[in-house]
Order: C-alpha cells, then structure tokens, then sequence
C-alpha cells in the first residue's frame, strides 16, 4: 500500500443531549479499495443515569483490560440481573470514545442476531460487503476492511458464549467487551461485578431524589438501601417511585417495601421509566431470567438457600439440610448452575451467601416448590442440633466454630417456630440465649429469651415447664445486669411452678432456690440466702449425687456467701472441694475451673494472704483468656481482681492497665451504669487517691456511691462500702466534718446487715473510732 495513497481525518464520538452516541465524523480509510464511510449516526442505547456512581475503580479496570487483553468479560460475582453489567459497559463506552478512532458498535445479543447486527454497523460506516455472500463471508469482509483505529464490540446480555464466536472478530485491534450473567472460561478476561458500596448506594439514592430528601431521613435512606441490598436497579426503581410520590416518606417507602417484598409496585418498572438502560421490567423481572435456566434440583437448592437468613451460609449445613443428596452432587449443583449464574456467593472456603433480594425472589418461589414444607422442617430439625450443642460456658473456640450458624439459627428462632415441636422449641432459643450470654451479649440474649416466653405462652399454658426454663433464664440475665427488683419476682414464680409441676424435691426446684439464694446474697439479705443455699445443696446432692457439676455450683455460692461475711476458713474448704470437682467432672481447662481460682484467690485476699491470691488470680485470668477471649466478662473480673492485689503490694504501674482494662470491659458489656462498673471504678478511686491525684478519686467515689444507691437501694452491703471509702478519702483530707456522717450511715447499713462482730462492720466501727479521736485532737479536747 503507497504511504500517503489516503489522507487520515479525526473521527469524534459526542454524547449528544438525547442521551445519543452520534458519529459525527468519520475515518476515511487508507486504503483505496474501502468506500468511504456514509456518515449515518450510530447509536448507543439510552441511559437514564443522571449520576453514575461507585464505579470508578471498575471503570479504570475494563479500560486497563481492553486495553492489554483482546477479550472481556463482565461477570458480577453477585451475579443477579440488575446489578448494572449494561450501564457500566455503556458508560465505558460513552466515557472513552476517543480510544475507539475505529468505531463503537453495541449488540443487544437478545434481540437480534449478533452477525446480522455488525454487518448493519458496518454498513453506517460504508462498507458494503457483497449481498450474494453468506453471514460469515459478509462478516469476514467487513474486519478484513474495516477502518483504521481500534474498534470497540460491545455485546449486552450474553448467555452462552457458543452463540457469540462466531461472529468475533480476530485481529487485536477489536476489543470484544461482553455483558453476562454467565461466567465463562478462564480464557476470558473477567472483570467482577458486585453491588454498590454504601456510600455509593446513598449517592445513586440522593441523585434520584435529591440531598433534602436523604439528609431529612438519613438514617430511613440508610435502611432503604440496605433493604434494597445495594443493588443498582432495585435503587433506581425506588428512587423514580419516590420521586413520582412526593408525600411518601422515606419511612413509609421502607415499610411498604417490608409488607409487600418483592411485589411492591416500587420495585416495578412506571410507564415513565423507559429512559433507563435496565430492560427489565422490575426486578423480580430480572431475577426470573436466571429461573427459568434451572433443572428442578436447581430450584430445591435454590429455594433451600433462600431458608437461611441473610448472611454468610456454612456449606456443611447446607448438606446436613439434603443428607439424602451426594455431597457431590449438591456441590455441581451449587458450581455449575447457582454461581454460574451468579445466583450465589461465594465468600470464602465452604462459605456462601445469597443476595438479599434473591433471597427474597427464592423464597417466592418456594411458595409453590412440592418440597417446600420438607425443606422446611430438615432446614429447621438441623438448627435444633447446631443449638443443642453450645453449652452454659462456651468457650471462645466453640463460639468461633459456631458463629457463622447462629445467624441461621435466629432465622428459625425468627420465623420458623411453627416447624419446632414443643421441646425443640425451648432447645432452640435457649442454645441462642447461652451463646450470646456466654460472650456477655446480654441484652441479645434477653431478646431470644423474651421472645422464647411469648411463643411458649401461645402455645402452652401457663404452667408448663419449658415455660418455667425460660423465666428462669430471663430473671438469670435481670440478675447479671443488675437488675435485681425484675429478676425477683419471676424467680418466685418459677419456684412456685416448678414445685407444683415436680414436687418439692427436683433437681430444678434446687436450681430456683439457687437463683433466689444468688439475688438475696446480692441485695444483702446475707441469713435469707445461707438458708436458701444449703436447701439447694442438699437438694441437688440428694437428687443428682454428690458428683454432679450443679452441686459444685451450690458448693462455691455457698462459699462466696461465707468469704462475704467473714467466715474464711468454711469458705477456704468450700472453694477447695468445689475446686477439685471441677477439674475431675470437667478438665483442668473449663471456664467453671477458672472461676474457682478466682474465688479461692478472693479467699486469699480476704484474709490478706496477697501472695497465694496472686497467684491464682493470675492462673484464673490466663485460663480465661485463653477459652473465653480478651472481652469476655470473666477476663474483666479476673483483670480487677488481680489489679486490686498489685494495688494494694503498691505495685501501681502493674494495676493501673488492668484496671483501665477491665472497665473498658465492663462499660462495654453493660454500659455506663452497672454494679459491676461501679466495683471497677472504686478500685480506680483507691488507686488515684494513693497516686496523689486527689480531685479525681473524690469524683469517682462519689460517683460510685450514687451508682450504688441507685442500682441496689440506700441499704446495701455496696452502699456501705461506698460511704466508708469516702468517709476515709475526707479523713485523709483532715475534712472531718463530712467524714463523720458517712461513717455513721455506713454502720447503720452494716450493723442489722452483718452483725457488729464481723470484719467489715469492726473496720468501720475502728475507722469510725479513729476519726473521732482525730477530732478531738483537732478541736483540744484530748
């Protein structure tokens, strides 16, 4: 070919007003035998987008891979129809005109044959191949004579990449970008598709609606779209229904959108939605594409899936749900239909997950599957088993194995419990209430525990004895927050509906005198609870047998009541046996064993032997850092126990991170006003005061006096020890005149509480002594 046989122009691609890719000026050819160009405008289809977003980093990927790869793919990982495969390939396609000298043709493969449509192209652009030549020869001339420059072929909503081939062109000027819901050989390029990030998700919404709009429902916009799973089509469809209903607030879109699911009219497409790039009538439009391309025992798989709840699916649960299905079997099933058509997830090794508003269109489609109430209940007899495996104590270890099934099991506590017979039911959420519990999620595990009552009323009558489980373990978690006047009374109903359901002597009428002997130690009423606690003790040793991990449990509450009140040599024994039951009944390695230490080490400290208490303090805390975690609430026990033991050795540098650490667990678990809190911060107060930091240890203690009153009453033991710590803390001070009168309150608690022979009360009552002499020397009247 002669070097200047043809003169080289600029061809010019403009994204007109009409939403319109026009050429407007074309390439003419170097060579002579091509024709030149007609000059007539191609076009893209339409977007509607007036803003796209959350696509940058994709955008910048297909660019980079067409322009380094002959082929393409667009694959969404999410893999559902309205995840907007079309309006990011014509956007590059608008966005990067100038990289294309050659041209931009775009075939809907749906609508017409994808040869037929090039050569229609290629025509516009004058080349007119022979009308007596079959499709492939026309074709063939066309890329042998196609104008210079890099070309891009744009085919939309490819099914199969057999039906394409054929009309792909070879020389790798042509860059083939494919839009599909399939994914193809690793010979393709892939770029993988997912749903808008949140931010961008809110972004789309705040371009359909405007700012105002969000910013006056922000936290209802937020909803919306995780509601709406992030997915792009699901967003724009809302966001048009809501621009056409100006009145509708963004709460009551939600909620219209929660009563109806997929069938609400928003999710549809208005007669005045045709500017969008989406084809799809509504998006359980979209999703039905891919419905129709499965066998049978894609949709049993399919409408299985939906059952679990909207997170991260453990594939071995999923096979205990089909154990009647080759483990093989289920796993092409799941690799060759549901994540080759991108209707699952793959998250990590044996982990799937299922898109929200799929998950949604499956459960549809359950409705009318012949398995579906089999489904059901395998579905549902699976999570009874994963519940009645966790334990009172879980171990850090089992809540990690376990984690990912319980959002599943909360499905069926949710939604299912028509499918659980009546012990299944108690099973099941109490399994949730013990996880949530045995991490100190404890308001969690009030949810599961309130929600058990209610459903177990509905189906009972009142005195039933999974009734009684649940109101045991609903008062057992009033307890632990704290909550003492709550936690009474529904112990007091359990123990009188257990002794008129089993009689007077069961092992569970010895479980509520051991809750009730629990609350009376802790409001104070110290000869209520002895009482209380040996009936339970005699009762599960007579019921049980003397080897049975209850009556360690009856063993140590016993114990801990008489390290309260001074009586150190019974509770020493005490500790010691329950102790040593332990480590035979459950391992050297048990939460419960960690637990014995850390009262024995109490029992130590009590009679000031610091270096024994030390020492198992230290052992209680490494054990249940190691099987429960960092954060658990017995860590933050141990953690100011063992801080209050440096404290009081002077070592502060040691015990001011373990306190520090210990409330951070603490107001974490319970919030800012708790028992618990209240004992970390007087142990924070002692510190500072001994530290020379005099204005922030009267804060705390003040602090911890109002705390206390507050939780447990003007007469408690805590009380007491508030006002002799203050009262000490102004003794300090030479503030005489505000010490006396807290000393006295403080001995008013504990006299008719403990008796004036005890340690504590003989404390006071010295500390008290000594401030009056102090006094008199102050005022000369020694």
């Amino acid at each position: 070919m002669p070097e200047d046989s043809g003169k080289l122009t600029e061809k010019i691609g403009i994204y007109g007003k009409d939403s319109q890719f026009i050429i407007d000026k074309l390439i003419v050819s170097t060579s002579p035998d091509t024709p030149k160009p007609s000059g007539i405008r191609q076009k893209l289809p339409p977007t509607g987008a007036k803003k796209f977003v959350g696509r940058e980093k994709e955008l910048a990927q297909l660019h980079q891979f067409l322009q380094h790869n002959q082929q393409v793919v667009i694959a969404a990982i999410s893999g559902m129809g309205g995840v907007g495969k079309t309006e990011l390939a014509l956007q590059y396609a608008i966005q990067h005109q100038a990289s294309y000298a050659g041209g931009i043709c775009w075939c809907g493969v749906k609508s017409e044959n994808v040869g037929s449509q090039i050569v229609q192209f290629a025509r516009h652009l004058g080349l007119n191949p022979p009308q007596d030549l079959d499709l492939s020869e026309q074709l063939n001339h066309c890329w042998l004579r196609w104008h210079e420059g890099e070309v891009l072929l744009v085919l939309d909503d490819v099914s199969e990449y057999s039906q394409i081939k054929p009309y792909l062109p070879s020389a790798s000027r042509f860059k083939v970008l494919l839009t599909s819901r399939q994914s193809f050989g690793a010979s393709i390029k892939q770029l993988p598709l997912d749903v808008l990030q949140p931010d961008a998700a809110l972004d789309l919404l705040r371009s359909l609606i405007g700012d105002e709009r969000v910013n006056e429902e922000l936290s209802q916009a937020e909803s919306l779209c995780a509601w709406l799973g992030y997915l792009p089509l699901g967003l724009e469809l809302v966001g048009r229904y809501l621009v056409r209903k100006q009145d509708l607030s963004l709460a009551d879109m939600w909620q219209k959108l929660e009563n109806k699911r997929l069938e609400e009219s928003a999710l549809k497409k208005h007669k005045k939605d045709e500017d969008m790039t989406a084809v799809h009538k509504s998006v359980f439009a979209a999703f039905e594409l891919s419905w129709k391309e499965l066998a049978d025992d894609d949709k049993q798989l399919g409408c299985l899936l939906s059952l679990f709840a909207s997170a991260p699916i453990p594939w071995e649960l999923v096979k205990l749900c089909l154990p009647e299905v080759d483990a093989e079997e289920l796993e092409e099933i799941r690799d060759d239909s549901l994540l080759t058509l991108h209707l699952l997830q793959r998250q990590a090794k044996g982990v799937y997950q299922m898109h929200p508003l799929l998950r949604e269109f499956f459960q549809y489609q359950l409705i009318e599957l012949n398995q579906a109430e089999e489904l059901k209940h395998s579905f549902c007899q699976v999570m009874v088993t994963v519940a009645q495996e966790i334990p009172e104590d879980p171990t850090l270890k089992l809540i990690t194995v376990i984690s990912l099934a319980m959002p599943h099991v909360a499905e069926v506590a949710k939604n299912l419990t028509v499918y659980l017979c009546d012990e299944d039911l108690a099973v099941l959420f109490t399994g949730l209430g013990r996880f949530y519990e045995g991490q100190g999620f404890y308001s969690q595990a009030e949810k599961f525990y309130e929600q058990c009552r209610v459903t177990v009323e509905k189906r009972f009558a009142t005195e039933h004895p999974y009734l009684a489980t649940i109101l045991s373990n609903l008062g057992s978690i009033y307890y632990t927050q704290g909550r003492y006047t709550e936690a009474e009374p529904l112990h007091q109903k359990v123990l009188e509906m257990r002794r008129k359901l089993f009689g007077k002597e069961h092992a569970d009428v010895a479980d509520s005198l051991n809750n009730l002997a629990l609350l009376s130690t802790a409001q104070g009423k110290y000869a209520e609870a002895e009482t209380l606690y040996n009936q339970a003790l005699d009762m599960r040793r007579k019921c049980l047998g003397e080897e049975h991990i209850d009556v360690t449990d009856s063993l140590n509450n016993l114990a801990l009541l008489y390290d309260t009140q001074g009586r150190y040599q019974k509770a020493e024994k005490l500790f010691l046996q329950a102790l040593e039951m332990r480590k035979r009944l459950l391992g050297t390695k048990h939460p419960r064993v960690a637990t014995s230490l850390n009262n024995l080490a109490s029992c130590y400290h009590s009679q000031e032997r610091y270096e024994e208490a030390e020492n198992k303090y230290q052992q209680s805390l490494q054990l249940s850092q190691e099987l429960l975690g960092e954060k658990h609430y017995d860590v933050a026990i141990a953690l100011n126990n063992l801080a209050e033991i440096y404290a009081i050795q002077r070592k502060y540098e040691e015990a001011k991170p373990l306190f520090t650490k210990a409330l951070e667990i603490q107001k974490h678990i319970f919030g800012e006003v708790h028992p618990d809190v209240a004992t970390v911060l007087n142990n924070i107060a002692s510190l500072s005061e001994d530290l020379g930091n005099i204005k922030e240890a009267e804060i705390l203690y003040k602090q911890v006096l109002e705390m206390r009153k507050q939780l447990l009453g003007e007469t408690h033991f805590d009380v007491a020890i508030s006002l002799n710590n203050l009262a000490k803390f102004y003794y300090s001070q030479n503030r005489y005149q505000e010490a006396e009168p807290l000393y006295i309150n403080a001995l008013e608690i504990l006299k008719p509480l403990l008796g004036p022979d005890h340690p504590v009360t003989t404390k006071v009552q010295s500390n008290w002594e000594e401030l009056k002499s102090a006094m008199k020397i102050s005022s000369g009247n020694v």
